[in-house]
């Protein structure tokens, strides 16, 4: 458990990494985090997420691996199997946010669009419109891996 942030602020961004999940795995990626209070609503939370494990058989769609929690829901089907690490790159570059899984665009949302009139679970997100912060992994109490974290700082949004 616990929150694992970056000591510095970032905008515009991509990251990549790799994670390997166990049964049952939960984590949390913060993106444009302050450093207090909870990321799934006064930043982005990024799912990381065993959403095959038997503990989550009965998820919202926003709810699943890769999904900007409450907001945008990701594609489903391209996480490998439990054991086998992952590779994930997020990019965030102004109001888009783009989460790339093993090769394949499982989210690209403009939060803006995705947020109006309302968030997909009907609570507010106030750290949407946060245009920086924190980067930081957000621990669940759940088992799960991370190697070869990388992350290049972009110019300017769109």
């Amino acid at each position: 458990g616990g929150k694992l942030m970056s000591a510095k602020e970032y905008d515009n961004f991509i990251l990549r990494f790799e994670f390997l999940l166990y049964t049952n795995s939960n984590n949390g990626l913060a993106v444009r985090a302050p450093l207090g209070g909870d990321a799934a609503y006064n930043a982005m939370e990024l799912q990381i997420l065993d959403d095959s494990g038997p503990q989550y058989t009965k998820l919202q769609p926003y709810q699943y691996h890769g999904s900007i929690y409450g907001v945008v829901p990701a594609k489903r089907g391209h996480l490998k199997p439990v054991g086998e690490w992952n590779h994930e790159e997020i990019v965030a570059q102004g109001r888009r946010v783009q989460v790339i899984l093993n090769g394949t665009t499982i989210v690209d949302a403009n939060i803006d669009e995705a947020s109006t009139p309302k968030t997909i679970d009907g609570k507010d997100h106030p750290g949407l419109q946060r245009t920086s912060g924190h980067i930081g992994f957000l621990g669940h109490g759940a088992r799960i891996a991370f190697r070869n974290m990388r992350i290049k700082e972009l110019e300017g949004g769109k």
